[in-house]
């Protein structure tokens, strides 16, 4: 699933592509049609994202709530000669007036028509976003300091914390030497501010870049002459889909276990254990 990162750098390149210009908006599919029509011939105004939600934003605040799920995709194309006919199921499309752009939108989860009251219900739900300018950070850490839910748990979780996906989770973790099956109230508030200003740098650096990278200068492949990592992900990370591969650090092989219902990963080194019955190892 796309994390917070892939999500704000799309509502960029929606912006930069349509803001302030008169559109087309169809549905190829036929799923969207009716939602569609209301806003064909309009203008939008912006998009914006919070965690995992991307909003596009029309005038009279008319605005489409996206969320792309496992494989939904948002593919922004400008400066084009030609418009091409929609191939696969695009459930949306958007063309500027003077068919020099176009988006289309595949596979999403959710795709619907919504108000701006709407809208700002379904972020007051979620937890900080550390790429929102107005995220408040102790927002989150009044739910860890009270949680005895693993921190790796409470990371994931869009009510505590919105836009951390799996990657961001693990690696973040181990920057910070934490266990992911640390007890959230057992971390100390310094620990927390360390990882959501690690947060807010990495995942900033994930939005001009389109990939993850966590690793320090001295752990590169071209500073370790190691080979460059070579994953659907993008990007080089310390422990994440790394199982027993050598820790970049200490060079102890990687662990992962799941930890409801999704896979972590860990170095039983630089991460000592807190407590560990909660994950299953292998």
């Amino acid at each position: 699933m796309p994390e917070g990162h892939t999500l704000r750098r799309l509502a960029d390149d929606l912006s930069h592509a349509f803001a302030g210009r008169l559109v087309q908006v169809g549905s190829p599919q036929g799923r969207f049609a009716a939602d569609a029509a209301v806003i064909d011939g309009s203008r939008l105004v912006g998009a914006d994202s919070a965690g995992k939600h991307l909003f596009v934003e029309f005038e009279h605040e008319h605005i489409v709530h996206i969320h792309l799920g496992l494989i939904g995709a948002f593919d922004v194309h400008t400066d084009v000669a030609v418009v091409p006919l929609p191939v696969g199921q695009v459930r949306l499309r958007i063309v500027s007036a003077d068919l020099s752009a176009y988006a289309d939108l595949r596979g999403a989860i959710q795709c619907e028509l919504i108000g701006a009251s709407r809208r700002d219900q379904v972020i007051a739900k979620l937890g900080p976003d550390p790429l929102r300018r107005d995220a408040d950070p102790d927002r989150a850490w009044r739910r860890i300091k009270a949680s005895h839910r693993p921190i790796g748990d409470l990371l994931m979780d869009q009510a505590v914390l919105a836009g951390v996906g799996n990657v961001y989770r693990a690696e973040v973790l181990f920057r910070h030497r934490i266990h992911p099956l640390r007890p959230g109230n057992s971390l100390r508030v310094s620990q927390w501010q360390g990882i959501w200003d690690d947060l807010v740098v990495l995942m900033g650096e994930g939005v001009v870049s389109g990939r993850i990278d966590t690793v320090a200068p001295a752990h590169t492949p071209e500073a370790m002459g190691r080979e460059p990592r070579r994953d659907d992900h993008g990007g080089e990370v310390y422990v994440y889909r790394r199982t027993d591969a050598p820790c970049l650090v200490c060079g102890t092989p990687v662990r992962t276990g799941v930890l409801v219902g999704r896979n972590t990963f860990w170095c039983p080194r630089c991460q000592p254990p807190f407590r560990s019955r909660a994950v299953k190892s292998s």
